[in-house]
């Protein structure tokens, strides 16, 4: 029985594949088939907003990976949530729109000695999917001059399937907390998308009329039943065909998957790519004997090729949560802990698709410096009108906000490594969070940013009282172990199949983001960032994987 035969195969209906699957399956004589190992997302919680408590940790649409034990959190394990089904992370993620600072795509420019990672570079590849709510009325009217005009000057995207929008709630606690983050010296923005993101303000979300909005939502549906498009779900790859040609270079050739409990195996002509994220595409890859051959020869897996940097320089957001209790404010803790509270939050989302339920998981945002001699805004503040032990466990029974502080820039490298030569074993995550004196300090020095900014007179009338971390821990050294005890994954995971130049041995991809020593291979989802960008990480996924489709069609 011959092999079915594709032209590209995306490994991975997450964020960045089902882009990729659109644009490619654009060219009617290209054939695609994008392969999930989740399922559907038809779960009626992926699309309600506050569903992402009933997402993460739910074996539907999460892998459930843990951390390893990680000494910078004092011993700690994490869970570390990543979609699985279409859609991928942008069906459990936290919705918000946020593309970095300009300095991160330079910085990526000069790393790899490639300008077209550079941020003017970037800006069109970002627009170039955004459907902002900040245009709508230019696009309704482009047949006036002046709103044409703006619209062609304004650096921001409205024609594409990326739907970006206000959030629709507000809350009296939130905006004091803003104007206290004014009073200790951060200024009020309405964007932070600008190339700096230096200010407070509410963040905009990928939600569209008060539903989540997905990748598959955006890029799959509307060309789902192009012909030449094929999207398998619940299939699980299980490792790349790697063949040696004549010349004796290794090219891959297809993949090999489960399928309704079947083995299949399926060729491609032109090329495979890699868009299971920074986790998943690090072990297919190691699976496949692509890595680090001290890590895959005792495991029994052969190596095809020796290359180092695979499941390596793992960077993520390592967010510290302070809890503060306030006295006559409404937050969620004491609305959603009474019966008349839940009724009425469902009531106001059934009738207007506003409130709480409407609600990503942080509400306002951040950005500032840990210290003034910072050259650049380094941590992002996540606030919310809520708290709880950890997440996953009931809302506090007072009321209370948590502002969250994460360190954007972690000089902390941790790494993927499988554990065995079977694809059904989850891998190794060790972070190694906190794992640097700088890292330490940015750590203490945020947790005294957000003392600051709590004890500003905009707060005041809430009393607020410092629950968690506590005002006891006060040095240094007390602060850094604090964070460790307390601080929680931002779910940011990058970095682990890196692109660089070709003097540089830990990188897996080149600039066009093409597997090192393996024709016919490409990686395009986060894992390829060579350091992590200053904020949210799922639209620069998106650019990356638009960019990346671009060089595909061209065969650059």
């Amino acid at each position: 029985m011959s092999q079915p035969t594709f032209d590209h195969i995306v490994i991975g209906a997450g964020t960045a594949g089902c882009l990729l699957a659109n644009r490619l399956s654009a060219d009617p004589g290209t054939t695609v088939l994008l392969i999930e190992a989740g399922r559907k997302d038809d779960y009626h919680w992926i699309h309600i907003p506050v569903g992402y408590l009933y997402c993460i940790g739910n074996p539907r649409t999460d892998w459930l990976y843990q951390t390893e034990p990680d000494p910078g959190l004092n011993g700690r394990q994490l869970r570390y949530p990543r979609g699985k089904g279409l859609g991928g992370c942008s069906s459990i993620n936290g919705m918000i729109y946020m593309r970095g600072q300009a300095r991160d795509y330079d910085q990526w420019a000069q790393l790899t000695g490639d300008p077209s990672w550079s941020w003017s570079q970037c800006l069109p590849d970002f627009k170039a999917h955004e459907d902002h709510y900040r245009l709508d009325a230019a696009n309704e009217s482009m047949t006036n001059p002046a709103l044409a005009l703006l619209h062609g000057n304004r650096s921001l995207g409205s024609t594409g399937e990326w739907r970006i929008e206000k959030q629709r709630l507000r809350w009296d606690v939130l905006d004091a907390f803003a104007q206290a983050a004014q009073q200790a010296g951060i200024p009020a923005t309405t964007d932070f998308n600008t190339g700096t993101n230096e200010g407070v303000g509410y963040f905009e979300v990928n939600q569209k009329a008060g539903w989540r909005w997905n990748a598959s939502k955006a890029f799959l549906r509307p060309v789902q039943r192009r012909p030449n498009l094929t999207v398998w779900t619940q299939a699980q790859v299980q490792r790349l065909t790697l063949q040696r040609e004549a010349n004796g270079a290794l090219r891959c050739t297809g993949v090999e998957l489960q399928r309704g409990g079947q083995t299949v195996k399926v060729a491609c002509a032109k090329e495979v790519v890699l868009s299971a994220g920074s986790i998943g595409s690090a072990q297919i890859l190691q699976l496949s004997g692509v890595g680090p051959a001290a890590l895959l020869q005792p495991l029994g897996i052969p190596v095809q090729h020796d290359l180092p940097g695979v499941g390596a320089n793992l960077q993520d957001h390592l967010q510290i949560r302070t809890v503060f209790k306030v006295k006559g404010a409404k937050t969620l803790n004491t609305l959603a802990n009474s019966l008349w509270g839940k009724a009425a939050i469902g009531l106001e989302y059934a009738l207007t698709r506003s409130g709480p339920m409407s609600m990503a998981p942080s509400q306002l945002g951040a950005f500032t410096r840990s210290d003034p001699a910072q050259p650049y805004p380094n941590i992002e503040y996540h606030v919310q009108p809520l708290s709880l032990d950890a997440f996953g466990e009931p809302l506090h029974s007072f009321p209370a906000f948590t502002a969250s502080v994460c360190n954007l820039n972690p000089t902390s490298r941790g790494h993927v490594r499988v554990r065995s030569a079977q694809a059904s074993d989850a891998p190794a995550i060790a972070p190694c969070y906190l794992s640097t004196p700088e890292d330490r300090r940015v750590a203490a020095d945020s947790l005294r940013v957000t003392r600051r900014i709590v004890a500003q007179p905009a707060l005041a009338n809430y009393q607020p009282e410092e629950f968690k971390p506590g005002v006891q821990f006060q040095t240094d050294e007390e602060l850094a172990r604090l964070a460790g005890d307390i601080a929680n994954t931002i779910f940011h995971p990058v970095g682990t199949t890196k692109m660089g130049s070709a003097d540089d041995p830990m990188a897996v991809v080149d600039t066009h983001l093409r597997v090192r020593g393996v024709a016919g291979l490409r990686v395009v989802d986060a894992g390829v960032m060579p350091t992590i960008t200053s904020g949210n990480t799922n639209s620069p996924t998106l650019m990356i994987a638009e960019k990346a489709a671009r060089w595909i069609l061209r065969g650059d």
